[in-house]
């Protein structure tokens, strides 16, 4: 019998798997993710979790249509993520962001509605919607060069977001910021769950994770070790979400003599 999903669930990965040609390896082949399974539900924050290598980000571009599945199946609300229909809804912020940095941020947004196909009224409204989402209403004719990286990083935030989408998808969205940075960036997810918006994003930095997400998967080679709600695997492990991480990818601290 198939697994049952929840109604609610909006991100579905069933037994996914990922090979990709590698010569250096036994076979030429390296799997990448084996048989990966998880949902996410409609409103929540969920961190997708895992040591480098451990198939996070190769997952999000199968997600987003980059790269295809060697095996199982992956659905975007209901629809296979191979059909373009099923990424309409989402926004993504990628770990590594470039932008012409010549352009000001009402610019830059003002560019990605046109990619949606917004009219003028509209992009408008939502341009001015986002800026003070992110705090950036008072420098939004300033370049882009001329500001900090949290500061471009929520520039990223409210570009993923210009099409007002029901789930986001965020890469590593705190990776390289300071303390304000990182505090200015949790507090927009969670304004987002606020206003009913689905948070998947991958992160090592597990104090934030801790703080923002209802729920965790914490991934190692490939697959999914450990699931569910924070506070019941906090409970569970009687430890911390690092001390929890570290034990199910195997780490052992080097012993002192």
């Amino acid at each position: 019998m198939g697994q049952l999903w929840k109604m609610d669930s909006i991100l579905r990965v069933n037994n996914l798997r990922v090979e990709y040609k590698a010569p250096s390896e036994p076979g030429g082949v390296k799997l990448a993710v084996r048989d990966l399974s998880f949902e996410v539900h409609q409103g929540e924050v969920f961190g997708f979790l895992g040591p480098n290598g451990a198939g996070k980000t190769t997952t999000m571009n199968v997600l987003l249509g980059y790269v295809h599945a060697t095996g199982g199946s992956a659905e975007l609300f209901g629809v296979d993520v191979r059909q373009p229909i099923a990424r309409r809804r989402i926004g993504y912020l990628p770990e590594l962001t470039y932008y012409y940095r010549f352009l000001t941020a009402e610019e830059l947004l003002r560019f990605y509605a046109k990619i949606f196909g917004m009219r003028r009224q509209e992009a408008d409204r939502r341009i001015d919607e986002l800026l003070k989402l992110v705090e950036l209403d008072a420098v939004r004719r300033r370049p882009i060069r001329t500001y900090s990286k949290g500061m471009q990083q929520r520039v990223g935030l409210a570009q993923a977001l210009i099409n007002d989408p029901d789930l986001l998808l965020l890469d590593e969205p705190t990776s390289g910021l300071d303390p304000i940075g990182r505090m200015k960036v949790r507090e927009i997810i969670q304004r987002l769950q606020e206003q009913g918006k689905t948070v998947f994003f991958s992160s090592h930095e597990l104090g934030e994770v801790e703080t923002v997400c209802n729920r965790v998967a914490i991934l190692h080679r490939g697959q999914v070790q450990v699931e569910g709600p924070v506070k019941g695997l906090l409970a569970q492990y009687q430890c911390n979400l690092e001390q929890i991480f570290l034990k199910v990818v195997g780490y052992q601290p080097p012993v002192t003599p």
